[in-house]
């Protein structure tokens, strides 16, 4: 039965992926059909198939009868859909927890009083509306073709001198977000220029050897794999592990290496909400649920690659960050407070360009 729903989700996948109509972009689609049908499930999500599919597989088997019709697209995206072209969804899950705390404090979520909200610490819920379930780790992730044992940089400072030091080994071989573009990039950026003035110092430095421009995390850590690239910043650790885990490979042997800076660690939570016109709240309520289980069930932290919430680990490592829910999100989100910030990205990043 699994082999069959797994291959009829790729069938799916392949002729569902159109875009909806609307003007945000999606990135993918696949429907995971049940047996026997009583009801479907719409997803909106930045997380990508391959990560998120173990989860959906594993929710239908406890629920048998809920079909699944699962839409990728970017965080800026997801924020646009729900909040400016009212598209129709039951369920939103993003790595830009900002966004879907905004999205909530403009009135576009629903409460939901889950039972398993009483086991998340006060700083990974908002509202009774935006749930974390994952927290993830922002790292370096680096290319063994253009590194060796003893120069792999462990810190943001040791970044910046080996980049000043060796301008022709790194021109054009920088990878980072466009957080114009990047709901989850200008979260990170955000975080890192709040934590350490050597973050405006590493962007100048990056600005200047041409550094490469992306919208995703999948997408610079294949380039870094490829050798396309030789360090990537500030991308999610859980999509690094992924790459390897489809690799089959142990870390380094796919070419790359990830970095858990020791100066200090952001660490995203993803986040899910039930936006208020859901047309099938019930169904969304059972998701949420089975989200925040994740803690409990090591086979899909496994499957997925996605760390669950562990107050205890994050304490027992002072550089681990967690960025916490509540109205401080918002600050960066002000369009004053924004245009500033991405006016003095854009003189550090772009130089002229």
């Amino acid at each position: 039965m699994r082999i069959a729903a797994f291959a009829a989700a790729v069938a799916a996948a392949l002729l569902l992926a159109a875009p909806r109509a609307g003007g945000f972009e999606v990135e993918d689609r696949a429907f995971f059909p049940a047996a026997a049908e009583r009801s479907v499930l719409r997803v909106i999500s930045t997380t990508d198939l391959e990560v998120f599919r173990p989860i959906i597989l594993a929710f239908q088997r406890e629920n048998p009868g809920i079909s699944v019709d699962y839409t990728i697209t970017g965080t800026s995206d997801l924020m646009e859909a729900i909040g400016e072209e009212g598209a129709r969804f039951d369920a939103a899950i993003s790595s830009a927890m900002d966004l879907q705390t905004k999205l909530a404090n403009d009135g576009f979520a629903q409460a939901h009083a889950s039972p398993l909200a009483a086991t998340l610490p006060d700083w990974a819920i908002w509202r009774d509306e935006v749930f974390a379930f994952t927290a993830e780790p922002a790292v370096i992730v680096v290319s063994r073709a253009y590194f060796g044992d003893d120069d792999v940089p462990q810190n943001r400072e040791e970044l910046i001198r080996l980049l000043r030091r060796n301008p022709e080994r790194f021109r054009g071989r920088i990878g980072t977000y466009d957080v114009r573009r990047s709901g989850f990039g200008y979260l990170m950026a955000t975080q890192d220029s709040r934590s350490t003035e050597a973050y405006w110092r590493l962007m100048e430095v990056m600005g200047s050897l041409g550094a490469r421009l992306y919208c995703c995390s999948g997408e610079m850590i294949r380039d870094v794999a490829a050798g396309k690239l030789a360090l990537a910043y500030n991308v999610l650790g859980s999509y690094a592990r992924s790459e390897l885990r489809r690799t089959g490979q142990a870390e380094g042997g796919a070419g790359f290496e990830i970095v858990a800076p020791t100066d200090f660690v952001n660490v995203m939570l993803r986040t899910v909400l039930i936006p208020r016109s859901a047309d099938n709240p019930e169904d969304a309520r059972k998701l949420v649920d089975f989200l925040l289980s994740l803690k409990d069930r090591p086979d899909l932290v496994e499957a997925s690659g996605l760390p669950p919430i562990d107050p205890d680990r994050l304490r027992a490592n002072a550089a681990l960050h967690p960025v916490r829910m509540g109205p401080g999100l918002l600050t960066y989100l002000d369009q004053l407070t924004r245009d500033k910030f991405l006016q003095s990205w854009e003189s550090s990043l772009l130089q002229g360009r």
